[in-house]
């Protein structure tokens, strides 16, 4: 029997302090997380892990789980997500990309980062399916994001789950640390249009969107976590989008996910 054909998803993956209470959007992950079957591994490209390529693929067998922040609450520095890794999957990953135009190699060393982690534990939390974490490289341009995605598609079909893993709006020095802060007005505008153009297919003006999309440069001041999204357009090709959660925590800081499906 073949693997069932996995979805994409996107996820905006907050403050690691989600991965002591994440709330509805933990709970919006699990419920998704509950719908699957069949996957087979895990594939995650996340903010947190930019490097020049050659691209790096995660083939450790057991990757440890890296705490790269700081100054957070003592608790959350003795979380763990205990799952395997895969070296077979990491590698088939590296041939596909070599397949294009990419330089590819694994990485036997790498241990996943909190942009992987975090929404996985809320998602998955007993860490049984196998996950590879891959590189975003840099320099690149959304269009290449774009290609990464486009190459690694046909993993889908063989039960892995692609995952591009940063945020929707993402700029931490115009954050409300107040107790539960409304959304800036910039920040919701930017989103909007996000997730009207998101919805209408539009990904000619998504690729665009530095010149294109209102607070732009407020909520996009780099990029590394927006283009994550990029590998998830890539990767999702002609599928089906949907809002799987909006939200938003310290003001504006948005927690928008949207997986592909079909």
């Amino acid at each position: 029997m073949e693997p069932a054909a996995q979805p994409v998803l996107f996820v905006s993956h907050g403050a690691p302090t989600l991965a002591l209470d994440g709330g509805e959007w933990a709970r919006a992950l699990k419920t998704w997380a509950w719908t699957l079957r069949g996957v087979q591994g895990i594939l995650v490209l996340s903010a947190h892990w930019e490097q020049a390529e050659p691209v790096r693929v995660m083939a450790h067998p057991s990757p440890e789980t890296l705490h790269d922040f700081g100054g957070f609450p003592e608790p959350l520095y003795h979380l763990r997500y205990p799952s395997p890794g895969d070296p077979e999957l990491a590698q088939r990953a590296v041939d596909l990309l070599q397949a294009g135009d990419f330089e590819a190699v694994t990485d036997p060393d790498r241990a996943l980062d909190h942009g992987a982690w975090v929404p996985l534990r809320a998602a998955f939390p007993e860490a049984r399916i196998p996950v590879v974490e891959v590189s975003l490289p840099r320099p690149r341009t959304p269009r290449r994001v774009l290609e990464m995605g486009r190459l690694l598609a046909p993993l889908r079909r063989e039960g892995v789950l692609l995952v591009g893993s940063g945020g929707a709006v993402h700029n931490l020095r115009l954050l409300d640390w107040t107790s539960h802060p409304q959304p800036d007005a910039w920040a919701v505008a930017f989103e909007a249009w996000l997730a009207d153009n998101l919805a209408g297919g539009d990904l000619e003006q998504l690729l665009a969107a530095s010149g294109n999309a209102p607070f732009y440069s407020r909520a996009v001041p780099t990029p590394e976590h927006f283009d994550p999204l990029f590998f998830a357009l890539g990767a999702a090709g002609r599928s089906q989008v949907r809002t799987l959660y909006r939200g938003w925590s310290h003001g504006s800081l948005s927690l928008g996910t949207w997986v592909w499906e079909g």
